[in-house]
């Protein structure tokens, strides 16, 4: 392994991923308006000047080119890659921690959380370098894969986040074991919790005894029964968790150590299933039985610069959720009858939340210990169905073919992308409209189900923390669940997460950064710079799409006028703003609508 690190590190791959990191790094530094720059035009293309001071005070220049995309006014850099002057000697900047360090006066950022953006960038350049290595090296190709293996193929992480896979906590060695781009087979741990030091929780009609022995079988089920038993202890006084191997390694048996001993813990042994890992990482896919849950599991790493625990008041609010959700669902004719979506309901969690001794110690221990469960995408599809990562759209295979070219060339860009704004874009915009909630519909929360390419329907998923409404404002308050509040010390760490508020611009602007900002703003570039298809057109026809849905519910106007998706300016986080400043505020930044600016063109 030591010598394949080495090798990769020496690849031409590190240098592609490298200068694909500068590409997001000055792309968002410039987006965000956090560093000072000028820009001189060349034609289509602009030069972006960045001025800092090198250690002994002499100045640096960094110069590259790019542009301003219709597609939100978003910078996107070109392949060529960024240069690093010191008076007369021009090179390649190779050093993302020099960059930043050299131009921290010109950023403005908090030094300390400069330092740790560093590592996350310098952990994502080596991460990253080690699997695209690896593809490289195995030849591995999207033809012919499901979703299974793409969770695994589709490699490319955030498009827009610079640490899109730092995976801070995890070193190399971890990377191979349990990086989804290795595809590697994983056993969960189980753990008897404590009852009495456990939050819980199950969807309506969920039977858990009989749950679980679907999920484990008979002969697990009554060995980890008899594991309790030979410890002394009474089976009915626990409850029985999953764990991921790393997380038992590195977190549970330091800070739970006495309750290991004490047998408040007990461990039950290992999964006789065998796992694979989603692009998230933390979510297991059950590769034994594919029909089986998947688990979400607690993680205490930061990946695109957010830490992978489950805090408790979510694991707990994820089933009342999905009921919700599908209840919604399920008394809505367009969405269960016309647009057939899928909700993989979130239908059991379970947190161990011990009281902590003090605040200051509270990170050890909160939200290290619990599951989702999250029902197969398997268990919905028809025959005849495929189905596909709804990032993957943009990704292309080792031979710069696009996974969709297949699908594009059969069916006609214009004809195929209507069918898919059609399949996604509705489900999501009505229930905003419709029922007032907004969904986080972004990268991995998005499925994609089709039958030989063409788009057929749209499987959602993650609800526990990634939805949003204003509960004045729902089309029906009565039927909302009683959900718990995100607790203050989680709001402190996390300004961004929260699942209810007043603010209905943050409600709808929750579906316009996450869905369209994100998913839909990349297949725009992508499809401009692949086949030609103007980013102007796309927005043009998704705003179609829309109005076209628009009229099919006159009785919805108010609600139209309410969460106005038409508006001129939108409100989208300031994702590489959030690393380098306090996390006091809301860090968002109003930017150009498409959606707006294709009617007045």
């Amino acid at each position: 392994m030591e010598k394949t690190v080495v090798e990769a590190l020496q690849s031409e791959q590190l240098v592609s991923v490298r200068r694909r990191i500068f590409r997001q790094l000055i792309e968002s530094l410039i987006y965000e308006g956090i560093v000072r720059y000028q820009a001189e035009n060349q034609g289509e293309e602009a030069v972006y000047s960045i001025e800092g001071r090198d250690e002994t005070g002499n100045r640096v220049t960094y110069t590259c080119s790019g542009r301003r995309r219709f597609t939100f006014g978003r910078v996107r850099l070109t392949n060529r890659p960024v240069m690093r002057s010191v008076g007369n000697v021009t090179t390649e900047a190779e050093s993302l921690g020099q960059f930043l360090l050299e131009t921290r006066e010109a950023i403005g950022a908090d030094e300390n959380r400069l330092v740790h953006f560093i590592e996350e960038l310098e952990q994502t350049l080596i991460k990253d370098t080690l699997a695209q290595y690896h593809r490289f090296q195995q030849q591995q190709s999207f033809e012919g894969s499901g979703y299974d293996d793409l969770e695994g193929k589709v490699m490319d992480g955030h498009p827009y986040h610079p640490g899109y896979k730092s995976r801070i906590g995890f070193d190399y060695i971890d990377h191979y074991r349990y990086g989804p781009e290795f595809q590697p087979d994983i056993r969960s741990l189980w753990l008897a919790v404590r009852r009495d030091a456990t939050r819980w929780a199950v969807s309506r009609d969920l039977d858990v005894d009989a749950f679980l022995l679907a999920e484990l079988g008979q002969e697990q089920v009554e060995r980890f029964a008899e594991t309790v038993r030979s410890q002394g202890a009474d089976p009915d006084d626990y409850l029985w968790v999953p764990v991921h191997p790393w997380q038992w390694q590195n977190r549970i048996v330091p800070s739970f150590h006495r309750e290991l001993r004490e047998k408040r813990l007990i461990l039950l042994g290992m999964s006789k299933d065998v796992y694979r890992p989603q692009q998230s990482i933390r979510t297991l896919a059950n590769f034994s039985s594919p029909e089986k849950a998947y688990l979400k599991l607690a993680m205490s790493i930061v990946n695109t610069s957010t830490g992978r625990v489950l805090a408790p008041h979510t694991v707990v609010n994820a089933p009342a959720v999905t009921d919700w959700l599908k209840g919604l669902v399920e008394s809505d004719p367009y969405l269960k009858e016309q647009k057939r979506v899928v909700l993989l309901g979130e239908v059991m969690g379970i947190s161990y939340d011990p009281p902590a001794l003090s605040d200051l110690v509270q990170s050890a221990t909160y939200g290290v210990l619990g599951c989702i469960w999250r029902e197969s995408l398997h268990s919905y599809m028809d025959a005849g169905e495929e189905a596909v990562p709804f990032n993957a759209l943009s990704v292309v295979d080792l031979d710069g073919r696009p996974l969709i070219d297949p699908w594009v060339r059969e069916y006609g860009v214009e004809p195929w992308l209507k069918q898919l704004l059609e399949t996604s874009v509705l489900p999501i915009i009505h229930l905003l409209y419709a029922h007032g909630v907004a969904l986080e519909s972004h990268a991995q929360n998005m499925v994609l189900i089709h039958r030989q390419g063409w788009p057929s329907r749209l499987a959602l998923k993650d609800f526990h923390d990634g939805i949003r409404f204003a509960k004045n404002h729902l089309a029906d308050p009565e039927k909302c669940p009683n959900l718990l509040a995100t607790p203050e010390y989680h709001a402190r760490v996390n300004r961004n997460s929260f699942i209810e508020t007043d603010d209905l611009q943050l409600v709808r602007d929750f579906v316009l950064d996450a869905f369209f900002f994100i998913n839909l703003g990349e297949l725009a570039m992508f499809l401009a710079d692949h086949y030609g298809y103007e980013e102007s057109r796309f927005w043009s026809l998704t705003r179609q799409v829309i109005e076209t849905y628009q009229r099919q519910f006159p009785a919805l106007q108010e609600r139209f006028r309410l969460f106005d998706l038409f508006v001129p300016t939108i409100g989208v986080e300031q994702l590489t703003k959030r690393r380098l400043y306090p996390d006091t505020e809301l860090r968002i930044h109003q930017v150009e609508n498409p959606l707006y600016t294709v009617a007045t063109n």
